[in-house]
């Protein structure tokens, strides 16, 4: 019977654990420091970002952190050559199709346009 009592007492208090966690978390900076995170950047000094400029999902991660907002992910597209899944920002439009590369893109096209001539 003890047993039983102590594993609903600690699955409780691991309950309250996790959701602290998560509470702290979701916090803004600006309630965790007093600073307004609009004047500094994350290195102290006005207008740094630490997330521009970056490739690497770490400098994104942080800009959402940073400004204490969720930022939703980047939309995904499609590639209409290969079917592999690219950033919007990284994929290449040529008129309504989305490619992950230039060379896909290229690719596309030239056996469209040879279609195209072998129906005429």
């Amino acid at each position: 019977m003890r047993q039983i009592f102590l594993l609903i007492l600690l699955f409780v208090v691991g309950q309250w654990f996790v959701k602290a966690l998560r509470r702290a978390q979701t916090q803004s900076p600006q309630s965790r420091t007093g600073a307004d995170p609009r004047q500094t950047g994350p290195f102290g000094t006005q207008g740094t970002n630490g997330a521009q400029g970056s490739n690497g999902a770490a400098g994104a991660a942080g800009a959402r952190r940073g400004n204490g907002q969720g930022a939703l992910p980047e939309p995904m597209v499609r590639c209409a050559e290969c079917g592999v899944h690219a950033p919007r920002s990284e994929s290449v439009n040529v008129g309504a199709q989305s490619f992950c590369s230039a060379e896909h893109a290229r690719v596309y096209d030239a056996r469209k346009s040879g279609q195209d001539r072998a129906a005429r």
